[in-house]
């Protein structure tokens, strides 16, 4: 397999199973090398004075302390600070760096990012209006004073019309998240290396990897579903108050576990588009870099993850609220405390709320799995050299043999 690829720098053919020893990148000497994990910084540095930002761009001071994961900014023990051609500088980042890099590439290449979610997000919220006003069957009536037995029935029947209502609706987005994941990818790597990009670009370079990354898309849930089913067989199988029992446990180690996984396959996306690796091979490659910093990657995403939440609610109450204004009916049916039917006006409203909302957390959310997976191999792999090379950066390390750059172009 695959351990160390080199940077698969967009426009350069794929690695074809080159690893990093392969591509000319110096790698870190002693102990570290050896584990292949711990190393902060490579062996191979330049002398203090000979690093250069490029031409026109200044570099700012290193901030007092990266942020969680512990890695030593340059300049700490005389260290000239490191290289920033793009979004972020060179070195290992700490966790506001990382957020700042996912804002900075939206800043700077909002034209091509908007350009993509805006797509993307308005055609999944047309088929999501459509499939929800002309393709889910009716919600099942409900009796307000029912019987024990109709009680049970009718929340069986809730939960079957849930279920129906949420399949295409997590479909419609899992298409839409496969397509908004692979071209921000491409964005944000190019944003790196300092580099324009249009959406042609990035359509360019994300569409061969499109079916691998639906392959990985739909392995993931799948295998969770298959984790959960597991957890949860043998309650149901009892049936008894026992089960019941056994299945809270078995329901909560299927969900630790499900975590577990979802954390140590978390750059597996970036690791197929980039390094353009197949399924199992991203799979991994991400469990490689994530281990050892389980707790700091769970950390970064549920920050993000919680921030992108926050985001979503200031930008969707207000068309929420504007459109329970403007749908009476279903404002009323919900006032009385039965299944409100909204109208045309509701679901418009609402969807452009969620368009909004999309095309903001979107790149933020992609970005930040992007440069995490950046991070990782900068921390591991001296990443940085490759990516400053690949950027033009004079004085940047030794050059690989033949002078070509890392990007293999």
């Amino acid at each position: 397999m695959n351990d160390s690829p080199g940077w698969a720098s967009p426009g350069s053919a794929p690695s074809g199973g080159q690893d990093s020893g392969a591509s000319g990148t110096p790698r870190p000497a002693g102990p570290a090398a050896e584990q292949g994990t711990g190393a902060t910084w490579s062996s191979e540095q330049p002398p203090p004075g000979q690093w250069s930002a490029p031409s026109g761009q200044s570099v700012p001071p290193p901030p007092p302390a990266p942020g969680w994961g512990g890695g030593h900014p340059h300049g700490a023990w005389g260290r000239p600070p490191a290289a920033k051609p793009g979004v972020i500088p060179l070195r290992p980042l700490g966790v506001g760096e990382i957020l700042d890099g996912a804002v900075s590439t939206l800043r700077a290449h909002w034209r091509t990012v908007l350009g993509i979610t805006i797509t993307v997000s308005v055609i999944t919220q047309i088929a999501n209006i459509l499939v929800e006003r002309y393709a889910l069957p009716e919600p099942p009536a409900v009796n307000p004073n029912p019987t024990p037995s109709e009680a049970i029935d009718q929340s069986i029947e809730s939960l079957q019309y849930s279920l129906t209502s949420l399949g295409p609706a997590l479909f419609i987005t899992l298409i839409g998240t496969l397509f908004t994941t692979a071209l921000l990818t491409i964005v944000v790597s190019r944003s790196v290396l300092g580099r324009p990009v249009t959406l042609t670009d990035a359509w360019h370079e994300a569409r061969p990897r499109l079916p691998q990354l639906l392959g990985l898309t739909l392995l993931l849930p799948l295998m969770s579903a298959g984790i959960m089913a597991v957890g949860l067989f043998p309650g149901l199988l009892l049936g008894n108050g026992s089960g019941v029992l056994l299945t809270m446990l078995g329901g909560i180690a299927a969900v630790v576990v499900i975590l577990w996984l979802v954390i140590r396959f978390a750059l597996a996306s970036p690791a197929l588009m980039l390094e353009r690796q197949g399924v199992i091979p991203s799979l991994r490659r991400s469990a490689k870099l994530v281990r050892g910093t389980w707790w700091r990657v769970f950390g970064i995403l549920l920050l993000t993850m919680a921030l992108l939440f926050v985001l979503s609610l200031i930008i969707i109450v207000p068309f929420v609220v504007i459109a329970l204004m403007a749908d009476s009916n279903g404002f009323g049916d919900l006032l009385n405390g039965s299944d409100p039917q909204f109208g045309w006006a509701y679901l418009i409203i609402t969807g452009i709320g969620s368009v909004i909302a999309s095309a903001i957390t979107y790149p933020i959310s992609a970005g930040v799995t992007a440069l995490l997976y950046i991070d990782q191999r900068i921390r591991r792999e001296a990443l940085d050299l490759e990516l400053a090379r690949a950027a033009g950066v004079s004085g940047y390390g030794s050059e690989p043999p033949g002078g070509s750059d890392a990007s293999g172009s």
